[in-house]
Order: structure tokens, then C-alpha cells, then sequence
């Protein structure tokens, strides 16, 4: 018999999800945990959005590029987690394609960086990203929902829907600025 009931953990919301983002263009990008967590937005009107989550973790990012033809494609990743007391693998995960099979990196931050734990919107940067046009980019991400005051898009919605939800780019900007679109094109803005 316990002595008591067992501690309730506060209520929060948690979704674990794979993004999948197909680059338009040659990338070499930092990205934010301000652009990670504006990847899913709710707007409030046409021109105003709010993430929906309030914390952010990465748990793997990995890309596949075809060869350009007649040559070679280079893709990296790096968690480099250059924000003042917080460290990274500072590791380049990285991989060039070789014929006809594509470069392929699967890079997962190491437990104690900062990548790896729950992050608030902030320029801090969750990872840093190499590669060329057409690349595929899955971000497999957990995102955290508490009852605190949300967080305003970093980029302003344009003729957005209020009360509607919207995947961005890996960047956070719209589909019409981003470079990293998401492969589902139907909910962006």
C-alpha cells in the first residue's frame, strides 16, 4: 500500500513529428529554434500568426541529395550550439554522393547539447545546414505546448486565415521567401 497518491506531471501537450522539407535552392543556413518552433503556426488573422508550441528538441535531421550530373553533392549537418553556456557535438556530420547514389547524413544531437533539450524561441541556433538544390531534409522534432502566452511568427502571414493552422519552411518564413519548403504544400503560407 503507498503512504500517498503519485505526483500528477503538469499538463502540457507533446507532439513528436518528421517534417519533410525539399530545398528549392543551394542552402548553407542556420537555423533558429524561432524558426523551428514557426514551422507550425496558428493564425490569429490574416497577417498575424502564433506558434502553436512552446518549446522545441530536435531529435534527428537527415538529408539525401541526388549527384549533379557529371559530379558530386556534398551535404552536413552540424549542432554546433553556439549560445553561451550550452555546447554541441561541434561534430560536421557529413556526406558526398558517389555516382549514382545520393549523399545521405542521419545526424542526432548529442544528449547534452542543447539541440537535444526542450528549447523556447530564441536566435540560438538548434543546427546549421549544407546542401544543394532538390535535397530532401526530414526534421524529426518534439515540440512541447504549455498554458503560456505564444510566441508571434518571426515573419508575418499574408492573406492567411484566422483560426487556420500553417506549415512553413524549415526557415520559418512563407512559401513564397523560403528556400527549405515543406514537401506537403497544402497548409503553408
Amino acid at each position: 500500500m503507498i503512504s500517498h497518491p503519485p505526483q500528477i506531471p503538469s499538463f502540457e501537450i507533446r507532439h513528436g513529428v518528421r517534417l519533410r522539407f525539399v530545398t528549392n535552392a543551394a542552402i548553407s543556413i542556420g537555423i533558429t529554434y524561432q524558426n523551428l518552433l514557426d514551422t507550425i503556426l496558428f493564425a490569429a488573422s490574416a497577417t498575424t500568426g502564433f506558434d502553436v508550441f512552446a518549446s522545441v528538441k530536435v531529435r534527428r535531421i537527415q538529408v539525401w541529395s541526388l549527384p549533379a550530373v557529371g559530379g558530386a553533392s556534398t551535404v552536413s549537418v552540424e549542432f554546433s550550439g553556439l549560445t553561451a553556456g550550452s555546447t554541441g557535438d561541434n561534430k560536421l556530420h557529413t556526406d558526398t554522393s558517389m555516382g549514382i547514389q545520393p549523399a545521405y547524413v542521419s545526424a542526432k544531437p548529442s544528449m547534452k547539447s542543447l539541440a537535444s533539450n526542450y528549447q523556447i524561441a530564441s536566435n540560438a541556433g538548434a543546427f546549421s545546414l549544407v546542401c544543394p538544390t532538390g535535397s530532401v531534409i526530414d526534421a524529426e522534432l518534439s515540440f512541447v505546448g504549455q498554458y503560456v502566452s505564444s510566441t508571434a511568427a518571426q515573419n508575418a502571414l499574408v492573406g492567411a486565415t484566422a483560426g487556420s493552422t500553417y506549415l512553413r519552411g524549415l526557415d520559418g518564413k512563407a512559401a513564397a521567401t523560403t528556400n527549405i519548403p515543406p514537401s506537403n504544400s497544402i497548409y503553408e503560407i
